[in-house]
Formats: C-alpha cells, sequence, structure tokens
C-alpha cells in the first residue's frame, strides 16, 4: 500500500525532463529511514544518558525540598507544641497563684477576724474584771462605812450613857451625828 502511493506521487509529480538549471527533486526514502534510525538512536541516546541522570537529579531535588518542608512543618508543629504547652502552663501558674493569693488573702482575714476577736474578749475581760473590782470596791467602801457608822452609834451611846442629857443636847449629838456621817460618806464617795 505505501508503494502504491509512492508510485502515485511520482506520477503526479510532473517532472520535466533534464534541464540545466532545475534540479531534479526526489524523495529518498532511505535518506528518510536513516534520518529516522539515526533520530530514534539519538533519542535512545539522550533518554539513557541525559533525560534519566537529569530526571533523578530533578527527583533527588524535590525529595530535599519535600524534606526541608516537612522538617519546617515538623518544627512549626513542635513549635505550636511547644507553645500551646507553655501557654497551659502560664494558665495554670496564674490559675495557681489566684488560688494562693485568695488562700493568703482568707487566711488574712481569718486571723485578722480572730485578732479581734481575741482583743474584743480580752477587753471584756478586763471590763468585767474592772466591774468585779468596782463593786468590790463599793461592798468594802460600804461595809467599811456600816463599821465606822456602828463604831460612831457606839460612841454616841456610850457618851449618852455616861451623861443623861436633856432633849436639846440630844438634838445637838444627833444633828452632829448627821453631820459627821454625812461628811463621811462624802468622804467616801469622793475617794471612789
Amino acid at each position: 500500500m505505501p508503494e502504491q502511493l509512492l508510485t502515485q506521487l511520482y506520477a503526479s509529480i510532473d517532472v520535466p525532463q533534464q534541464s540545466e538549471h532545475l534540479p531534479i527533486i526526489r524523495i529518498d526514502v532511505w535518506a528518510i529511514v536513516i534520518s529516522l534510525l539515526n533520530l530514534l538512536i539519538l533519542f535512545l541516546l539522550i533518554r539513557k544518558f541525559l533525560y534519566k541522570p537529569v530526571k533523578k537529579v530533578f527527583a533527588q531535588r524535590k525529595a530535599e525540598v519535600e524534606k526541608i518542608y516537612k522538617e519546617a512543618s515538623d518544627a512549626k508543629e513542635a513549635a505550636n507544641a511547644d507553645k500551646e504547652y507553655y501557654l497551659a502552663r502560664k494558665e495554670a501558674a496564674d490559675e495557681e497563684a489566684e488560688e494562693v493569693i485568695r488562700r493568703a488573702t482568707d487566711l488574712a482575714k481569718k486571723t485578722g477576724d480572730e485578732i479581734v476577736k481575741d482583743a474584743k474578749a480580752e477587753a471584756e475581760a478586763v471590763k468585767a474584771k474592772a466591774e468585779r473590782d468596782i463593786e468590790q470596791e463599793k461592798v468594802k467602801a460600804l461595809n467599811d462605812a456600816k463599821s465606822e457608822i456602828a463604831s460612831i452609834s457606839v460612841d454616841i451611846a456610850e457618851k449618852i450613857v455616861q451623861r443623861e442629857l436633856n432633849s436639846d443636847d440630844q438634838r445637838q449629838y444627833v444633828d452632829r451625828l448627821v453631820r459627821e456621817l454625812d461628811g463621811s460618806a462624802a468622804d467616801q464617795n469622793s475617794k471612789q
């Protein structure tokens, strides 16, 4: 079939008879086949000695670049993990610090309340002791006044018995006794 096409192609070409000026154009099949074989051999040689090594170099470069990207990605992930870890630790430390401050504040408040309570109790005890002391002093003063009044009464009674008085003298003695009692009661009150 290709031969028929070639013959038809030859027949359709109007080839002028040999002339001196025009060269003859002809198709050389063997030259085409040899050129194609040369091209094929050149392609195979380029593929074997140039394309495969270049492809191998490109593959190595690609692997190196991917390795660098992977290392960078791993480093970024590690950095993010470290960042999250330290943020979590910082947050935990902040919470712990707040808890410590809260406990210290509560303890200080409790201690302050206890100190105030103790001071109030001590003040109440001092006040109660002072009131008891005042009460004892009152009782002592009253007892002293009673014993003095009794002593004065005995003295008056002795004097009255020693001397019989008339009613004017009796009134004078009673008035003097009342004045002395009022004076000694006033002295007792002023001492308190």
